[in-house]
């Protein structure tokens, strides 16, 4: 049971950042408020996409809006992605590393299976940003960060304000 009260945006270094989330195994009322708060987090935040670890919860769910809006939000439950494509390479950020960025490379699509709030599967294919979102959030999923991927020169060049967090994190 998560207790959605607590759930807010969380910053590198929280720990459930560097972990690899845990699959939902029940689709029940707890999980569709958990997919209402982080599509709230989300927006308050502008973002695009919200995982479950960035809401400080260690669930293979996120949340995407390719307009940042909540209306356009959708949720993705245990997601399975298969990217493909060429790899291009675009500027990224994320909520979870404020004022970290870095041109990161990702493939050009992207297809995702998934479960709705229901425990429909879905099945998409994107490309673009929709691409990058899936890609991103499913990192996260894994325990990965935008930060873990970034070259060495912008892995230089982030070294101070990656310290800055570490010594201002507040668990």
């Amino acid at each position: 049971m998560v207790d959605i009260n607590k759930c807010c945006i969380t910053h590198y270094p929280a720990l459930v950042l560097g972990q690899k989330a845990e699959p939902v195994k029940e689709i029940n009322d707890n999980i569709r408020a958990l997919a209402e708060k982080m599509k709230d987090i989300m927006v308050k935040n502008q973002g695009v996409g919200l995982a479950g670890p960035q809401a400080g919860v260690g669930l293979q769910i996120f949340v995407a809006s390719p307009d940042g809006t909540k209306e356009n939000a959708k949720v993705y439950i245990n997601p399975v992605i298969t990217p493909s494509g060429k790899i291009v390479s675009a500027e990224e950020g994320c909520l979870s590393l404020p004022g970290i960025s870095g041109r990161i490379q990702r493939y050009s699509r992207c297809a995702i299976k998934a479960l709705d709030l229901n425990g429909q599967e879905i099945h998409e294919e994107a490309e673009g940003l929709m691409a990058r979102i899936f890609q991103h959030e499913c990192d996260h999923l894994n325990g990965t960060l935008v930060a873990d991927k970034l070259s060495t020169v912008a892995k230089i060049a982030a070294k101070k304000k990656l310290k800055r967090l570490r010594e201002n994190y507040q668990p």
